[in-house]
């Protein structure tokens, strides 16, 4: 649920962006008469519509995420308050100039954010925090945990210049793809190999693997 919860924005974008991309005249009528006033010109022409009320629709749907955890009295996380930033920063830039340059730039904001603050951490606090968050429930060697730190500091390094390569290599559309789903697969696909990189020191972890299954 908390997992849906927090790719239900990403999952809001796609589905608007694909709903009016498929009916383009109508969302450009729509965004026009209802959102003619937040962009330059009072105009959405066609081809921008569906990047138009995407933006609109994960801006208010991060506001909406805000606004439900401070209803239950549930910490809001900073990653959750630089997204918003972000995305209400760049969202506004791209709805008033009706460039879509500035969303595309979003994910790799926040993918850097992520890294810069666990290598901030790091390096000036001297405070990993992926051991604050897992370390009660995964036992580890100091050196393992600062290995795991380094890899997911140079992932997130990677995915937000992937992000730019795909936004400006490929078309929209092709982009919207890769945000919703491809991102979200690498993602995974990297959690997982971490998890069993982690496994090899879980079974012995005051022992390096090589010496663990020595006779």
């Amino acid at each position: 649920m908390k997992l849906f919860f927090d790719f239900l924005p990403v999952l809001l974008f796609f589905a608007t962006f694909k709903w009016a991309s498929a009916n383009k005249a109508w969302a450009a009528e729509f965004a026009t008469a209802h959102f003619g006033a937040l962009v330059s010109g009072g105009v959405v022409a066609a081809a921008e519509a569906p990047v138009l009320l995407a933006t609109l629709v994960v801006m208010a749907a991060t506001l909406l995420q805000i606004g439900w955890l401070k209803l239950r009295g549930r910490k809001i996380g900073l990653m959750l308050w630089v997204s918003f930033a972000l995305v209400t920063t760049l969202g506004a830039l791209t709805v008033w100039f009706h460039n879509e340059t500035f969303i595309k730039f979003k994910p790799s904001g926040l993918y850097w954010a992520m890294g810069l603050t666990l290598w901030i951490s790091r390096s000036f606090f001297g405070k990993n925090l992926l051991r604050s968050l897992m370390g009660e429930q995964i036992q580890l060697p100091p050196p393992v945990w600062q290995r795991l730190n380094l890899m997911w500091i140079a992932f997130f390094a990677f995915m937000g210049m992937l992000n730019l390569y795909v936004a400006y290599s490929y078309s929209t559309d092709i982009w919207v793809n890769f945000k919703a789903f491809w991102s979200l697969g690498l993602i995974f696909i990297f959690a997982v190999a971490q998890a069993i990189y982690m496994n090899r020191w879980l079974q012995n972890p005051a022992t390096p693997p090589e010496q663990s299954s020595a006779p």
